[in-house]
């Protein structure tokens, strides 16, 4: 048996006036999805619980089988893993974007996307002139990187993610609460030694946002997580640019499959992926393909954008990876977003997503196009998306 789960990262979303009422994926040429629905068990699955704020950390958790509920102890703990950040007792890891700051507002969650090599060159600067014995900074890819803090106040303030107030205030979304202090500090310190840093310099002058602050946010404690196999006897592997997944994979047990040209960004190498899949298909028993582009899209509210990337998921990813899976005896192939990424809110939303199912698995098919609403109207509900994995491994979708 052969388990393919394909993950098109914040692919949901709503229905919009300029798609003549449909959603960007009802807009999207998506064929190779739409056979593996029609001919598979289609419905929708919560994989956000109701306690939770929407993000991939938490919907990722639950589409790979476990109970955020049980599990959840941050978001930064996760992408350090895959940094090789050795998380001790008293450490909270902390996500810290490279943000740009416009006259008190926020005004990209992402600093213009900036490269690897300028974020790594910024993280290095902030670790000798804003560290101390209890914090250190590290790299990660283009403005998603990592401050380690391990001083005696824990830090549990309530942190706002950057690309939930695009265009707000700044001073208004600070974080709050036990440990807010040490985070507001920091993040206001980074502001004076950036602001005329010679790389955003450059930036502006060349057009590009800068990188001219920093913003802490998804704090937490190293996490104990089940190995995959030892729940569910069977080996895995993940096929993704964004740290998060990585490290959850780390975490879990699985391998991790490096991809040239995986950007985590719209411009990823969906062919390599691809490819990289179907080779890895071959030698573990479940294969996960995460692709970020979609996300990227629906925050930066591009219409077009979204839907080339539903596209190329399809045309470049779903459609081999489908081709070479029926080569196998046995197979099953699970299709979803992790969660809504609506482009009227350009951020996380909370809904139930859809998910479609093929191969050797019970239940009637579904003889529908993959979408929100065909989804919906099947009445097949998984209530808690935890569960959704053991199902899709058993084959016995209830």
């Amino acid at each position: 048996m052969k388990l393919c789960v394909i993950i098109p990262d914040g692919m949901a979303d709503y229905k919009l006036e300029k798609l003549s009422g449909r959603t960007p994926l009802e807009a999207a040429r998506t064929p190779n999805m739409d056979n593996i629905s029609s001919n598979g068990v289609l419905g929708v699955v919560n994989t956000v619980p109701k306690k939770f704020k929407p993000g991939s950390d938490i919907a990722c958790l639950s589409v790979l089988g476990y109970d955020p509920e049980v599990y959840y102890t941050g978001r930064a703990p996760l992408e350090s893993a895959s940094l090789g950040i050795e998380l001790g007792e008293k450490d909270w890891a902390v996500r810290c974007n490279l943000i740009t700051a416009n006259d008190g507002i926020l005004e990209d969650f992402s600093a213009g996307h900036i490269s690897d090599e300028e974020a790594k060159l910024i993280m290095s600067m902030l670790n000798e002139r804003l560290a101390d014995n209890n914090v250190t900074f590290y790299g990660g890819k283009s403005y998603r990187n990592i401050m380690v803090y391990n001083g005696d106040i824990k830090i549990e303030a309530d942190c706002t993610p950057p690309h939930d107030i695009i265009g707000k205030s700044i001073t208004q979304n600070l974080p709050k609460g036990k440990g807010s202090e040490i985070l507001i500090d920091l993040m206001k310190s980074s502001y004076h030694l950036l602001e005329n840093h010679e790389i955003n310099k450059v930036r502006v002058d060349l057009g590009e946002n800068p990188a001219n602050m920093i913003w802490l946010w998804g704090q937490g404690k190293q996490p104990a997580l089940v190995p995959f196999e030892k729940l569910h006897g069977i080996s895995g592997a993940v096929i993704t640019g964004v740290d998060l997944l990585r490290g959850l994979a780390t975490y879990i047990g699985w391998d991790i499959i490096d991809v040239p040209g995986a950007t985590a960004y719209l411009d990823t190498d969906y062919d390599a992926k691809a490819q990289y899949a179907i080779d890895a298909i071959e030698t573990h028993d479940l294969v996960l393909i995460h692709i970020e582009a979609p996300d990227e899209a629906g925050h930066e509210g591009n219409i077009h954008e979204k839907i080339r990337a539903i596209e190329n998921i399809d045309k470049k990813i779903v459609g081999p990876v489908f081709d070479a899976l029926n080569k196998h005896d046995e197979f099953r192939i699970l299709i979803l977003p992790d969660h809504y990424t609506p482009i009227s809110k350009r951020t996380h939303t909370s809904e139930p997503v859809p998910f479609t199912i093929c191969g050797a698995v019970s239940g009637d098919k579904s003889g529908l196009a993959f979408s929100e609403s065909n989804a919906e109207q099947t009445g097949l509900r998984v209530k808690k998306g935890h569960q959704l994995m053991g199902h899709f491994i058993e084959g016995k979708i209830p």
